[in-house]
């Protein structure tokens, strides 16, 4: 009996634009290798019909939509859900955004279980129309998935107001170690090792950017403070603040997506400061973590659980600045941090633990859906 498994709400492997694709490519590696037969859904700008390829042993089911944006991520969700419909095995969508086609699911009896992501309908970044669109769609995501996994316990609470506790699974996000990485890097950026702060978050109120960037720059500091996104001054006021706000040991060297870069930056950084106020458990603090960085975070319940008691939190930009002010010169407080982060990481967040729980999960659910179970 060969066990086969849909991933869907991706834009695709191999993995280049973020945590769900990345999370995706190392699912469907894992599966393959164990034996399931794996196929993962790719966006495609264009006209045409669906077409595959195989890599690394996964089918790669490319969908073309010729619509742009946010229209376009949904055309090409339900032109995934309805060529899932016609395929053996179990569904499992990754995000919740377009939900109501699970609908198509229950209809014909096929097995589909939702990754909740994060509280998206909160963010600030939707206007309303939006943040209705995605809080309907996560009320029909918990009504019609057979089962739904969180990736942190604060979102299990939350879905337990929707659905009963036995519905739901926590499983968190994971990452690789960063054991070595070449510090070269970082030099190349203009920064010297174990000499800056780093921040890398899309630049968005919600991510507290702004009031990093001030606190960080409150007073000459002697150290850099390195922001990694896409700033768009001349379009967005946000960004404009952000950039007017930021001394001159503030450094914004762009979005870099190269993950030696990435890793490098978060290997070698002093301290990795988080100012994310809303969702799970988020990739590029695990990520962080896992380079053993020592981590200064938004204080919220989210942040907590995810970084665990051996970290620091700041509640506003004044915090901030104090925490900053002890910190960033503090040898043996550093050195604990990044202790206790390499120790929450390894017992919580490894890839391995991760994706064993999820083909558990998924071995379960394949099983019943054949009514063997």
């Amino acid at each position: 009996m060969v066990r086969s498994v849909q991933i869907l709400g991706t834009r695709g492997i191999p993995a280049t634009h973020g945590g769900f694709e990345t999370f995706a490519e190392r699912l469907a590696l894992y599966l393959a290798g164990r034996g399931w037969e794996v196929a993962v859904y790719c966006q495609e700008q264009g006209r045409g019909r669906l077409w595959e390829e195989e890599w690394r042993g996964i089918r790669l089911i490319h969908v073309p939509v010729i619509q742009e944006g946010a229209f376009g991520t949904v055309i090409f969700d339900l032109k995934s859900a309805l060529h899932a419909s016609r395929e053996p095995g179990v569904a499992l969508t990754l995000g919740y955004n377009t939900a109501v086609f699970g609908l198509l699911y229950r209809l014909i009896g096929k097995t589909n279980l939702f990754n909740m992501d994060g509280l998206e309908w909160r963010r600030d970044k939707w206007g309303w129309p939006q943040k209705v669109w995605l809080y309907l769609n996560e009320r029909i995501g918990c009504l019609v998935g057979n089962h739904l996994v969180a990736d942190h316990p604060e979102i299990a609470k939350h879905l337990e107001t929707r659905v009963a506790s036995e519905k739901i699974t926590m499983i968190p996000y994971g990452a690789d170690p960063v054991e070595h990485a070449n510090p070269d890097l970082v030099r190349d950026l203009g920064v010297e090792p174990d000499s800056y702060a780093l921040v890398i978050a899309r630049p968005e109120p919600e991510n507290s950017i702004l009031e990093i960037v001030r606190a960080f720059s409150h007073r000459k500091r002697g150290r850099r403070l390195v922001v990694l996104g896409r700033y768009h001054p001349e379009r967005s006021p946000y960004h404009r603040s952000v950039l007017e706000s930021a001394s001159d040991e503030v450094v914004f060297p762009g979005a870099i997506y190269d993950q030696k870069v990435t890793a490098a930056l978060r290997k070698f950084c002093r301290l990795y400061i988080h100012g994310h106020t809303v969702g799970g458990t988020n990739p590029s603090l695990v990520e962080a973590m896992g380079a053993g960085a020592a981590v200064l975070a938004h204080d919220n319940c989210f942040n907590r659980w995810v970084a665990g008691p051996g970290q620091a939190y700041f509640r506003d930009e004044m915090e901030c600045s104090a925490l900053l002010d002890r910190l960033l010169d503090n040898e043996r407080e550093i050195s604990r941090m990044r202790e206790a982060s390499r120790e929450r990481f390894e017992q919580n967040f490894k890839w391995e633990f991760v994706l064993a729980k999820y083909e558990e999960l998924l071995e379960i659910w394949f099983h019943k859906g054949r009514g063997l179970v």
